[in-house]
C-alpha cells in the first residue's frame, strides 16, 4: 500500500480558519468560548475539543518588514510517536494510513500521553458517567482515519479554499514541495520543509516560511531514551510479571482449594469409620 501524508504549504493559507470549522462539524467538537487577548487568533492552542487551530505570528521579515505567517496546527502522525510511548495502556496506535488514533475504551485518562508529546497536541477531556462521577479521555485530531476508510480526504483538506493543506501519495507531495520551496525561497529566505527526521517523520509535514522555532516547534524532535526503554522492554516485562504473578497466585489458590478438599474428603472418611 502507497504511504500517504497532508501536506500544508503554510505560504498559501489565509487565515480563513475553514479547516478549524470544518473540523469541528465533522468531528461535532463543541465550542469553546475564550477570553478576548486583543490578536487575531481564535484560539490559544489546540485543546481536547479544538483538535486543529489556525495561529498567526507577526514576524520581522529579512527586509525589516512584518509578515503574518499563518499555520494550521494540528496533530503531525509521528511515526514515532511520543504519546504512543508514553501510554501504558497501549491505547494508541497507527492504522494502515500512518495517522496516530487513540481507543477510547482502552484509555484511562492517565495523561501520560499529553507529557509524551512533542508538540503539545494530545489533551485531556473531562466526561462525567450516569452517576456524575468524572472521568478523563485523551483526544486530539485522527486525521479523519473514518473517511480515510471511505475514500474520503480529511475535512480540513477539503474545506481548505487555497489548496495550502493538500493529501495525497507521500512521494509525489514531498516532490511537489521541494518544487514549491524554491519558488517560496524568493521572498522567504529561511523557508524550509518541516518533517522531522528524528522521529522518523510525519504524516501532517509542512512548508514553513521561517525557521521552526518562528512558529513556536522544535527544532528537530526526539524520542526520549527513557521513552523508548519503555515502551519496548520495561513495559512488557512488567506486563510478564503482573502476568506470571497472577499465574502464580491463582496456581496457590487451586492447589490450597485442592489441598482443602482433599483434607475434607479424608475427615469424611475417618468419621464414616
Amino acid at each position: 500500500m502507497a504511504e500517504y501524508i497532508k501536506f500544508v504549504d503554510v505560504t498559501k493559507c489565509t487565515g480563513c480558519r475553514a479547516c478549524m470549522v470544518a473540523c469541528k462539524n465533522w468531528n461535532d467538537l463543541p465550542a469553546e468560548p475564550e477570553e478576548f487577548r486583543g490578536t487575531y487568533q481564535s484560539n490559544q492552542n489546540v485543546t481536547a475539543y479544538t483538535w486543529n487551530n489556525l495561529t498567526f505570528t507577526e514576524n520581522e521579515n529579512s527586509n525589516g518588514n512584518f509578515d503574518w505567517l499563518f499555520r494550521h496546527s494540528t496533530c503531525f502522525h509521528c511515526t514515532i510517536a511520543g504519546c504512543e510511548l508514553a501510554c501504558p495502556e497501549d491505547a494508541i496506535s497507527h492504522t494502515e494510513f500512518g495517522s496516530v488514533v487513540i481507543d477510547a475504551d482502552k484509555c484511562v485518562g492517565c495523561g501520560y500521553c499529553v507529557q509524551g508529546c512533542y508538540f503539545d497536541v494530545i489533551q485531556l477531556a473531562t466526561y462525567k458517567d450516569k452517576n456524575g462521577r468524572e472521568y478523563r479521555k485523551a483526544q486530539k485530531c485522527h486525521l479523519c482515519t473514518n473517511r480515510l476508510e471511505n475514500g474520503f480526504e480529511p475535512a480540513c483538506v477539503t474545506a481548505c479554499p487555497t489548496d495550502a493543506i493538500t493529501y495525497g501519495e507521500k512521494n509525489d507531495l514531498l516532490r511537489q514541495a521541494e518544487e514549491r520551496l524554491k519558488v517560496v525561497k524568493e521572498r522567504y529566505p529561511n523557508a524550509n520543509i518541516y518533517n522531522p527526521q528524528g522521529i522518523d517523520g510525519t504524516v501532517t509535514v509542512y512548508l514553513l516560511a521561517d525557521k521552526p522555532s518562528v512558529y513556536g516547534l522544535p527544532e528537530n524532535p526526539k524520542a526520549k531514551l527513557s521513552q523508548v526503554v519503555w515502551k519496548d522492554y520495561a513495559q512488557p516485562l512488567g506486563k510478564l510479571a503482573v502476568g506470571a504473578t497472577t499465574i502464580g497466585v491463582l496456581g496457590a489458590i487451586i492447589t490450597n482449594g485442592a489441598l482443602a478438599l482433599k483434607n475434607r474428603v479424608k475427615e469424611g472418611e475417618d468419621h464414616h469409620e
